[in-house]
């Protein structure tokens, strides 16, 4: 399958993703939906796994990176996530993630010493500026429940990067499925103490069907085949190229929040939108090799 079709089904999902988890973690804690997030998507990843017939062999040098992987996945990005998500908006959580690529790129020149340009400087700045606006829509109010939700995403959008950057050598290695499954799983185990305390008491016959079904999209949906999809697509192409398709998650989760949420577009979000967007667009336009590898 063509690497950008893989990449635009993996955009819908991820956009989709906002939307879902923004419905569920309204009810539902945001500790106790990671925790049952990670789970199924654990089941799932290992069910696919043990379908295939392949025993993952890990090197021994390689287990720490994946411990790392599996801590950044579900205890960082996928809980700092929904807990920002549920003093935020679906809109904005869309819109912080289309970040990615100046995080790449950021964390690419600090950690592999790759060279930032004039322009490639002047799109981060403007991506940043416009995440401020959207971050500080509501006045520049640490204490404000909403601005806490949106710098809680800006911490999982981080994690992300890193989880990209160093998830690209390890699925070289070992393939984005064996890479996914690993890492997915250990954070599973590194995040369930937490999650097994969150759920001690909890009434599970709370939970409605949509609840359910949402559970299902962000374990299933998200966690195995949106993932998996995102490292198809990074063993093939640049980690750059991939993070890019990011921009078109606010659009769609925008439409999709307008739809079902009952979401309403605010000033400050479509300025900061635009800026934000511009500025990775322009980050994007400036790192764009002149060869193909």
């Amino acid at each position: 399958m063509n690497v950008y079709v893989v990449l635009l089904i993996q955009l819908m999902i991820a956009g989709g993703t906002h939307i879902v988890a923004k419905a569920v973690v309204a009810t539902v804690d945001p500790a106790i939906l990671t925790f049952l997030r990670s789970l199924l998507s654990t089941a799932g990843l290992l069910t696919i796994l043990l379908v295939r017939r392949r025993t993952p062999r890990i090197e021994r040098q390689d287990w720490p990176k994946f411990i790392w992987l599996g801590f950044l996945g579900i205890p960082v990005n996928q809980f700092f996530y929904l807990h920002g998500l549920s003093f935020s908006t679906a809109a904005n959580g869309a819109l912080l993630y289309a970040t990615t690529p100046v995080f790449v790129l950021l964390l690419s020149r600090f950690m592999l010493g790759e060279q930032i340009t004039t322009a490639k400087t002047s799109g981060i700045l403007l991506a940043f500026f416009g995440v401020s606006v959207v971050i500080f829509e509501r006045g520049l109010d640490f204490s404000s429940e909403f601005t806490y939700g949106n710098i809680m995403i800006i911490v999982a959008v981080a994690a992300w990067g890193l989880f990209t950057i160093h998830g690209k050598q390890m699925v070289l290695k070992y393939g984005a499925v064996q890479t996914t499954s690993i890492a997915m799983t250990i954070g599973m185990m590194l995040f369930f103490p937490f999650g097994l305390y969150a759920t001690s008491g909890f009434s599970f016959h709370s939970l409605s069907v949509l609840h359910w079904a949402g559970i299902v999209y962000l374990g299933l949906g998200t966690s195995v085949f949106g993932y998996m999809l995102w490292y198809y697509a990074l063993g093939r192409i640049e980690a750059g190229k991939v993070a890019v398709f990011s921009n078109g998650q606010p659009i769609f989760a925008t439409v999709l929040a307008l739809v079902f949420l009952d979401y309403r577009i605010t000033g400050a979000f479509v300025v900061g939108g635009i800026m934000t967007l511009g500025g990775v667009l322009l980050t994007q336009k400036a790192s764009r090799p002149t060869s193909l590898r």
